[in-house]
């Protein structure tokens, strides 16, 4: 019997299983002592309300520059919650591994989710783990879920862009996308590329705290960029955004990767950035305050709202054109997060 790699035996709730959960999951992933495992886990009393989310990772590379499938399980999952102007709790993590994993990269897995999960404040508290057979899965893919609790009363949602705002992003974008691009297919960059994968509950928590009502949307935009993310929010706020070109804060490396792939920065996942729709009284001190943040040292005002037409986006470009953006058509880069 092969001790370095995973075997459906794993996933049949005898033995092994029992052993791959005591000898590396839980002690690796959550440190839960055995008289506190359960089929489910017992969780604090919450003094507001509750937010509550739910994703899937099956990223390809699962370790890729700048993080790992488990980290990034961590990390988007932390920010759905932080969107909400949620404080982030508690995380389940539920693994399918396919047959022939390899436990050392499992171990290194579980540890970056543990990592990350500290970093973030916030505790793993249940899980599953199923085995699947070799060709039904790649390797491995996890689906967390997340509570949080929200402990004010601002209006923080998708629908409550308003006239005047002025929409800000913490940083460069679409290095994640190009970071597990450049991964997947080998590319020889000059330029390290490395993701943005990152926690941002914590700079969500200090802008929250310093602008409170002025701060009306709060989105990570993840899958299909910027771009899709804004029209999303044009549509669900029923309002006009205009974004400005040369203000979009995109790395050199970045931008000479998508001229050569023919793809777009604006439509690239991103996975530690954030996009804030903020009262025009409080922006450009809401956008001081990111920049003293380590993870805001590039914030950007990149655009404005506008009452009308509902749902529209639009680009002004560097020459002075305008042109109409709208959300990703397809899948520019499957398997991103």
């Amino acid at each position: 019997m092969n001790n370095d790699i995973i075997l459906l035996g794993h996933g049949s709730g005898g033995r092994l299983s029992h052993q791959l959960l005591d000898e590396l999951i839980i002690p690796t992933l959550t440190g839960i002592d055995s008289s506190g495992q359960n089929d489910a886990a017992v969780l604090g009393e919450l003094s507001g309300k509750i937010a509550y989310t739910t994703d899937s990772f099956v990223v390809d590379p699962i370790f890729f520059p700048g993080g790992t499938i488990g980290s990034l399980a961590v990390h988007g999952t932390v920010n759905d919650l932080a969107m909400m102007g949620a404080k982030p709790l508690w995380l389940s993590a539920g693994l399918i591994i396919e047959e022939g994993f390899s436990k050392d990269d499992l171990k290194t897995i579980l540890a970056d989710m543990r990592s990350a999960a500290d970093s973030a404040g916030v505790k793993i508290v249940t899980g599953d783990t199923k085995v699947v057979p070799r060709g039904k899965a790649d390797k491995i893919f996890i689906t967390t879920s997340g509570i949080g609790v929200i402990e004010h009363n601002f209006q923080i949602n998708g629908a409550n862009a308003q006239p005047g705002d002025v929409v800000i992003i913490n940083g460069t974008i679409g290095d994640h996308g190009i970071a597990v691009m450049a991964g997947r297919e080998g590319l020889d960059v000059d330029t390290e590329i490395t993701s943005d994968s990152a926690a941002l509950n914590g700079i969500i928590s200090y802008l929250i705290t310093e602008f409170g009502s002025s701060i009306h949307v709060l989105r990570d935009p993840t899958r299909g960029g910027v771009a899709t993310t804004i029209k999303e929010i044009a549509q669900q706020s029923a309002v006009s955004i205009t974004l400005h070109e040369e203000s979009l804060p995109v790395k050199p490396a970045v931008r000479g990767v998508c001229s050569i792939l023919g793809l777009d920065p604006l439509f690239v996942a991103n996975e530690g950035k954030l996009l804030a729709f903020v009262s025009p009284d409080s922006a450009e001190a809401a956008l001081a305050s990111l920049r003293k943040h380590p993870l805001g040292v590039n914030a950007a005002i990149i655009g404005t709202v506008e009452k009308s037409p509902a749902g529209r986006v639009q680009m002004e470009t560097v020459v002075g054109g305008v042109r109409s953006v709208d959300m990703l058509s397809g899948e520019q880069l499957p398997r991103i997060c």
